[in-house]
């Protein structure tokens, strides 16, 4: 099967939805099928190359940061998409279109289907369902909603990466997406004996914004600096400053560690060396960082919100509590940080509970779908 995949990021640009992408194109080659990937160029990238396999073809798009985007490179990304990608059709002949996001991309797969009569399989992530994000796309979705509904109207199949996402989507759509959740390849994580560091190692990584409430995580990490611990951030975006301020006012600075902007292989490597993963967020899909968590053995404080609440057990491998509730989450930290027999307990927890997101039973689902599709 021939598959083209639109998605205006991709790694090492972008968030978790990206890396999802490339987990499904890597296992979904590693089965026989022709990949092409048509995504958004940063300087810096090559314009093409193979990775595992999969061809990647970055475009112009002037986007800038690695991080973040705005709409205007998004627009961009959609311009030279529509050309690429009716290229690519005419030349490679592709069995169906593979979009990530119903926003921006989603608009480029129903073009050109509708130009050239492959259908589209699109994966809806959150931020392209109006109410996933309302901190970053609310202004966005005022006056972009209609012009997406034929979108989710001519998809031939649509899957949501949670249950939440999907009870969004039917809110707003007459839809009803399949659920086939992120998943990670077991194979390529490269288990190691799980140990807890000594001071315990917490960690976050994803973009700095308004939706990963990461101020109020140094505050609530203030609150219990009478604990042992070390707190990682990895990754970068609007609030990177402020959030950097803030642990200074608290007088924090030697137990964070704030790297940047990283690859997904650093991210990897850096949750290696984690014990928790906390995120506090306000919203969430089905956050690929937590599924790689999981697999790494990482015991995971989060919120109670979207599909954080499939990656916790709560007192078996981690707590989840409201993204407000600035007690619970102290509380929960408490218990795993004073505690090396819990939190060795909850990390031996998290890897078993990560055989459900495996990548070759998520590729399962998908290789139905589009086998029904083409057929």
């Amino acid at each position: 099967m021939r598959i083209l995949i639109l998605i205006h990021e991709f790694p090492p640009v972008g968030g978790g939805g990206g890396q999802a992408a490339f987990d499904l194109a890597k296992e979904l080659s590693r089965r026989g099928h022709k990949i092409t990937v048509l995504t958004s160029h940063i300087k810096g990238l090559p314009l093409e190359e193979f990775v595992d396999d999969v061809r990647i073809v970055r475009l112009p798009s002037l986007r800038k940061h690695p991080s973040h985007v705005g709409f205007f490179a998004m627009g961009l990304y959609n311009l030279s998409a529509l050309s690429a990608g009716f290229s690519t059709i005419r030349r490679w002949h592709p069995d169906l279109i593979h979009v990530h996001f119903a926003v921006p991309a989603g608009l480029v797969a129903w073009i050109l289907s509708r130009l050239t009569g492959v259908p589209y399989v699109l994966t809806t992530h959150l931020g392209d369902v109006p109410g996933g994000v309302p901190q970053k796309t609310g202004r966005w979705f005022r006056w972009i909603f209609p012009f997406t509904k034929p979108i989710w109207r001519d998809a031939a199949r649509i899957v949501a990466v949670c249950e939440y996402t999907s009870s969004l989507a039917r809110q707003h759509y007459p839809v009803n997406p399949v659920v086939i959740p992120n998943g990670v390849n077991m194979k390529d994580l490269n288990f190691g004996r799980l140990r807890i560091h000594r001071p315990p190692v917490i960690i976050f990584a994803g973009r700095f914004t308004v939706q990963k409430n990461l101020i109020e995580m140094v505050k609530i990490l203030a609150d219990v600096q009478d604990l042992s611990w070390i707190c990682i951030m990895l990754g970068d975006g609007p609030l990177f400053d402020e959030v950097k301020h803030t642990i200074a006012a608290y007088g924090l600075d030697q137990r964070f560690y704030l790297s940047g902007w990283v690859t997904p292989e650093e991210v990897l490597s850096y949750l290696a060396c984690s014990d928790l993963l906390f995120m506090p967020s306000l919203s969430e899909g089905l956050p690929v960082v937590g599924v790689q968590a999981l697999a790494k053995g990482l015991a995971i404080i989060t919120s109670r919100v979207g599909g954080c609440v499939e990656l916790v057990e709560p007192g078996r491998n981690g707590f989840l509590a409201d993204s407000g509730d600035r007690e619970a989450l102290c509380g929960a930290l408490r218990s795993l940080l004073s505690n090396h027999n819990a939190l060795i307990k909850a990390r031996r927890a998290s890897r078993h509970l990560a055989r459900r997101f495996d990548i070759k039973v998520v590729v399962d689902g998908y290789e139905t779908i589009f086998h029904e599709v083409i057929s």
